[in-house]
């Protein structure tokens, strides 16, 4: 792989559980993950297993989370003295971290608590929002400053694309961040995988360890400053990233929103407490002169489906934890691929445990729309 674009780039692999590689490449900080790169882990297996349980139950709907629970405690092992309870991790939830903690000790907090991957738990029936208001109503919040009319949102033409891949051994996913400097309500100053990177990279193992995907993480900064136009900043280096690794067909802008202070995104997931995200999408459109035609995007409709049928898939596995679809003017350089998802996850006021537990939802949800499932 060549990446251009400049003198500077730091590529950084990751090699079973030793400390990453890194190379000089040009001006991108970027981490290649691959499959290979990794033991094989519990998760994996235990994704592996869910899969072929429902498959022999001939019904993808069988709740048999039970099963697989029995199966974990299995592959466990009991409790080491000296280790943090589940009590303990979620008392230490609710008052906080203690001040002065390292990075690497809010990293193993993190970890104690495993995650599930569900079953699903409800169907939607596209059937019930065959009108645009209906869709309109459960689906989307449209911003004011734009407008969507039925031509594009109806159920017919969001499920009428086809989001599914076939995993390569090639990078095929791509993670960056246009507000790379975004942080949660107790990141620590200077470390960045406490900031939504530090997420980006945990989405980024998961996807690769658990999935199976082939993912690169860009961990440039492109909102440096004051009144930086970031998405301008991120459009060459991403552009160039597409254009010397054609086999990436899904690219995520991963984000944490900004809320008023008391209002928290978030809700227990499963005994883990999860920060809500949202799906996004600009729409090159507005609601004054129309179509903004100097922001063209030829995805649009494909952006549109695949944001849609992840929210469908979040609202039949985990209710609840999506807010709706919000639709916008402009573009955010979603024009860049047909797969692209710009994910607004928690807020400034989460912690960065609850953000990185909604990363085994995301990419359950993710895993289950590229396959076709």
């Amino acid at each position: 792989m060549i990446l251009t674009g400049g003198a500077f780039c730091a590529v950084m692999l990751l090699w079973g559980r030793r400390q990453p590689r890194e190379e000089i490449l040009g001006d991108t900080r970027i981490e290649i993950l691959r499959m290979e790169d990794f033991d094989d882990g519990q998760d994996s297996k235990l994704v592996r297993e869910m899969r072929r349980t429902q498959a022999d139950n001939g019904n993808p709907h069988q709740d048999t989370k039970e099963s697989y629970i029995e199966a974990r405690e299995e592959q466990i092992p009991t409790q080491e003295q000296g280790t943090v309870s589940q009590e303990q991790e979620l008392e230490m939830l609710e008052w906080g971290m203690p001040e002065g903690m390292q990075a690497e000790q809010m990293q193993q907090s993190i970890g104690n608590m495993e995650f599930l991957p569900r079953v699903r738990q409800q169907e939607i029936s596209l059937e019930a929002y065959s009108d645009y208001q209906s869709l309109v109503k459960a689906f989307y919040t449209i911003d004011a400053g734009t407008m969507a009319g039925s031509d594009q949102l109806n159920v017919e033409a969001l499920m009428s694309f086809d989001a599914t891949i076939q995993k390569l051994d090639e990078p095929q996913i791509l993670i960056y961040h246009t507000h790379a400097n975004e942080a949660f309500a107790d990141s620590i100053p200077g470390e960045e995988s406490t900031t939504i990177v530090g997420v980006g990279d945990y989405l980024s193992q998961i996807l690769v360890q658990d999935y199976g995907y082939q993912v690169m993480h860009c961990k440039n900064s492109f909102d440096e400053g004051t009144g930086v136009d970031a998405y301008a900043n991120a459009l060459p280096t991403i552009s160039g990233i597409l254009a010397e690794n054609p086999t990436i067909q899904v690219v995520i802008d991963l984000h944490r929103d900004q809320m008023p202070e008391n209002k928290r995104l978030v809700m227990d997931v499963d005994g883990r407490p999860t920060a809500r995200f949202m799906f996004f999408n600009g729409i090159s459109r507005n609601r004054k002169t129309g179509n903004i035609d100097y922001l063209k995007n030829e995805n649009l409709d494909e952006n549109l489906s695949f944001s849609f049928q992840m929210q469908k898939k979040a609202m039949e596995y985990y209710p609840g934890l999506t807010r709706k679809i919000y639709l916008k003017s402009y573009r955010y350089n979603m024009h860049l691929k047909e797969r692209y998802l710009l994910i607004e996850l928690g807020a400034q006021n989460n912690t960065v445990e609850e953000a990185m537990n909604a990363c085994g939802p995301i990419a359950q949800i993710l895993d289950l729309v590229l396959s076709g499932q």
